[in-house]
């Protein structure tokens, strides 16, 4: 009997992990899988050109909640989505990372008695301060069968008393997306396009409330980076919150003045070229993280923590704080270039052992 799934997607980082299995859900004859987009991310530069580009189509089913604060938004979305599944009543929901849209749905289908399915389940940066770690405990306490990227997942579920039998490792389905698309990323020319020379320039994103909504710590980041660049040209795709933030402070044509290049948010393709071909990635977000480590490419992370430890471990990456900025960066460009990683599961096969999963859980 084929099963229909729910695939629930909201945000920008949701995409990247979605296109692989659904594509991988659509081509199984098990499976009968609808696209759910609760439009937490509505504006077509930070969310549209995602879809567009991994070929997802149009969603099947839009709830169109719209922004709002955490609470605000999380409600509206229990609230629509709830209405949806009594009227459609799905075999399952696959709810993917730690946005409000996971542990909104994970919420209102679990109440309903409709098994959740958590992709990459398990991840902890141990610190209760970031909305997103809220989402990653509770889903996962709420989630039937849990899909972990890497051993340190499978530990933190085990730890909060998941049984092991809820607990399936499949790997990092982000890299499905950047092994896929490589060859398109590669053929790409959009350092070109940004008049760049490869390997001689830094990509810079930076978004989170911690380093941006703090006038302190944000002129502490800029400052950094204006000096930064005259030894390493500075691209900086801007999120518009960021951008909001920056020209609230009066420091945007400084930016400018002083070379540092400042786009529009870019799409994924253009996103990873520009990351491909760039000497170093500084960042405060968690997928790139992973992506960087996978191209062995060094990231410095301003973050006290990371939900992402492996990227440490075993990949490239580095957390700093603002104090650090200026003497990691000169350790980076006076020592390293490019690390050959080689990562657990990290091999663009982890919608097929989602997929594998999926028919043992409903085989029980």
């Amino acid at each position: 009997m084929v099963k229909s799934i729910h695939l629930i997607v909201g945000a920008r980082p949701n995409l990247m992990k979605a296109g692989p299995l659904l594509k991988s859900l659509r081509e199984c004859d098990d499976f009968s899988p609808l696209l759910v987009d609760t439009g937490q991310h509505y504006d077509h530069e930070m969310y549209g050109i995602f879809m567009a580009e991994f070929g997802m189509g149009a969603p099947d089913i839009q709830l169109k909640v719209g922004s709002g604060s955490h609470g605000e938004q999380t409600s509206k979305i229990l609230y629509k989505y709830e209405q949806v599944l009594l009227e459609q009543k799905p075999d399952a929901i696959i709810v993917i990372g730690d946005v409000n849209s996971t542990v909104a749905c994970a919420l209102a289908a679990s109440k309903l008695h409709i098994p959740v399915i958590h992709l990459e389940a398990g991840l902890r940066s141990h610190d209760r301060g970031m909305p997103e770690e809220i989402n990653r405990l509770l889903t996962d306490q709420l989630a039937d069968l849990l899909w972990t990227p890497s051993p340190d997942g499978d530990e933190h579920l085990l730890a909060s008393g998941i049984p092991i039998e809820r607990i399936d490792r499949v790997g990092n389905i982000m890299i499905d997306t950047l092994v896929s698309m490589l060859p398109t990323i590669e053929k790409n020319s959009n350092s070109q396009h940004f008049k760049l020379t490869p390997m001689t320039y830094s990509v810079v994103t930076l978004h989170r409330p911690s380093n941006v909504d703090v006038p302190v710590v944000l002129n502490q980041l800029l400052d950094e980076l204006i000096q930064l660049e005259p030894s390493l040209h500075v691209v900086w795709p801007m999120h518009p919150r960021t951008r909001a933030r920056i020209i609230a402070i009066g420091r945007m044509d400084e930016l400018i003045e002083h070379g540092i290049e400042i786009s529009q948010p870019l799409g994924y393709v253009d996103f990873m070229s520009l990351v491909s071909n760039s000497r170093m990635v500084i960042t405060d977000s968690g997928g790139i993280q992973e992506e960087t480590s996978w191209l062995g490419i060094p990231c410095l992370t301003l973050r006290p923590n990371t939900e992402r430890p492996i990227t440490i471990t075993e990949g490239t990456n580095r957390l700093i704080t603002p104090e650090l900025f200026s003497v990691s960066v000169k350790q980076i460009l006076e020592n390293d270039i490019r690390k050959k990683v080689k990562i657990d599961l990290w091999d663009g096969k982890t919608a097929e052992r989602c997929i594998a999963s999926l028919k043992r859980f409903f085989a029980v």
